[in-house]
């Protein structure tokens, strides 16, 4: 991911933010043939071990570590793969079906296996020359043969049907780009495998829906939630923040975020110096506090005490939280951790992840509005996002700077990760378009969403699913990715439309 200023174009100047760094994802790949074939047609199996070494070089492409274990061409090495493949701590498997091969040679492996598996069927030519045909020939494009027998043999092992890639070797955009989805996935789910997502406080008082059980985040994602206390943040506010370190980082920020006059909320100023410097000052600390504790995300809510360093501290995180969840570091407010699930797995997927709610529908142009007050994902913006001072957060202990932008213009995806009676998961996933139009000038994001048929009925159908209050905005159409990754960790999921 190139660095941004916050603009949504490449970054320039002094001050970047950059992607934090994280692991690869660990994608294995094995071939599948027919141990009879070798004998009878010289030279078939080095073209098939040299179209697995395309599919490879592809796979690369996409930032993943890549795993090659050859080939499997009978059940004794389709057993004798099995501990291998379950010694490398996999996030995602493609299993390249080079040629015809019986369901021997993957039966035992999907039976014993519970990494995601795909089934790559991509042909090298895009069509047989029948004028110059022959069974060689057949065979070296053989590729969609055994999906039906490896499928049905799949259910009968009792489990679901492996995800599918079917195209041409070469010059197939959308067999790259289906390629490009599933390394994106193994990087949620290599992500989720060890996520430290730390948690401060607890949710406002009666917001009953985002009340969450962390050790199911860790059933059912694997994530360990860091409980973590405000005053570690307040003590490296007072004691580990030097006026240098303030003063460098009112620049950046400044570099990022843009300063208007007050329009027509009368709640909202022009940036203030005051403002300015205790957010830069709460940026720093909490930056140190991210590094001391080692984590991935953070949702928090913390009152603190009337008109204490801790309320200042507490309720000032808005701008160095939006500056770290832009550089892959997903944070909300209201301590929601099923949202801030729902944003780590929008950043690790590459598409962004904002923390929103619906505001206002105009029923006028068939739109409702979807921002939030609190921190936000820069790297999604359209345009440069702005900052003011606001003389109270609404609903909220506490005032100064407010953040404020619409979302990229074009398609969006939102997820909202709930919980019902049972204590079950489950995703509640949507596409829309963000459309260019004046937004709210509230010091709180906002951005036009539309979706189909109308906004009435799309709401309504949102609704009859049980979502949560809040929900991760991200750009592009991904509904049925972020699905299948749902379908992965075997938690329930519905796309409204």
């Amino acid at each position: 991911m190139k660095e941004s200023n916050g603009s949504g174009n490449p970054a320039e100047g002094k001050y970047k933010i950059e992607r934090r760094e994280s692991s690869l994802p660990r994608i294995g790949v094995f071939g599948v043939g027919y141990f009879k074939y070798w004998a009878q047609f010289e030279g078939l199996l080095d073209a098939l071990l040299a179209k697995q070494k395309v599919l490879i070089e592809k796979i690369e492409r996409n930032n993943a570590a890549v795993i090659d274990f050859g080939l499997v061409d009978d059940a004794q090495s389709a057993y004798d793969l099995v501990p291998k493949l379950q010694a490398e701590n996999l996030d995602l498997i493609f299993c390249d079906m080079l040629t015809y091969a019986t369901s021997s040679t993957f039966g035992t492996i999907i039976k014993n296996i519970n990494v995601p598996i795909v089934l790559v069927a991509l042909q090298p030519d895009k069509a047989m020359d029948y004028s110059r045909a022959s069974t060689y020939m057949q065979l070296y494009n053989d590729d969609v043969c055994s999906l039906p027998e490896f499928a049905g043999v799949a259910v009968r092992m009792g489990k679901k049907v492996p995800d599918v890639i079917i195209g041409t070797l070469h010059d197939d955009p959308e067999s790259e780009r289906m390629i490009g989805e599933y390394c994106r996935m193994a990087n949620v789910l290599h992500g989720l495998k060890t996520a430290r997502i730390g948690h401060i406080g607890h949710p406002i008082e009666a917001m009953l829906d985002m009340h969450t059980d962390s050790t199911m985040l860790t059933a059912h994602f694997g994530v360990h939630i860091v409980q973590c206390e405000a005053n570690e943040i307040v003590s490296n506010y007072a004691e580990k923040v030097s006026e240098a370190e303030v003063t460098e980082e009112e620049k950046r920020i400044l570099s990022f975020f843009d300063t208007p006059d007050p329009v027509s909320d009368p709640i909202s100023e022009k940036l203030k110096k005051e403002d300015l410097n205790v957010a830069a000052g709460v940026s720093v600390a909490l930056k140190k506090f991210v590094e001391d504790k080692n984590l991935d995300g953070l949702a928090y809510y913390y009152n603190g005490e009337d008109h204490s360093q801790t309320q200042l501290v507490m309720s000032n995180l808005i701008v160095g939280n939006s500056l770290l969840t832009s550089s892959g570091f997903p944070m909300c407010g209201e301590s929601d951790l099923k949202c801030c699930m729902a944003m780590f797995i929008m950043d690790r997927f590459g598409i962004g992840g904002s923390f929103a709610e619906f505001h206002p529908v105009d029923f006028k142009e068939n739109f409702v509005l979807v921002g939030h007050d609190g921190p936000h994902n820069l790297s999604i913006a359209q345009g440069k996002p702005v900052l003011r001072s606001l003389k109270k957060y609404h609903g909220k202990p506490g005032f100064g700077a407010g953040v404020e932008f619409k979302i990229k213009e074009g398609p969006i995806t939102m997820l909202s990760i709930s919980s019902n009676y049972e204590g079950k998961f489950k995703f509640v996933i949507a596409e829309g378009a963000s459309v260019e139009g004046p937004i709210p000038p509230t010091g709180n994001t906002n951005t036009r969403g539309f979706f189909k048929p109308d906004v009435r009925t799309f709401l309504t159908n949102w609704i009859k699913e049980g979502p949560t209050h809040h929900f991760a905005l991200g750009i592009g159409h991904h509904a049925k990715s972020i699905q299948k990754i749902a379908n992965y960790l075997n938690i329930e999921s519905v796309i409204v439309v």
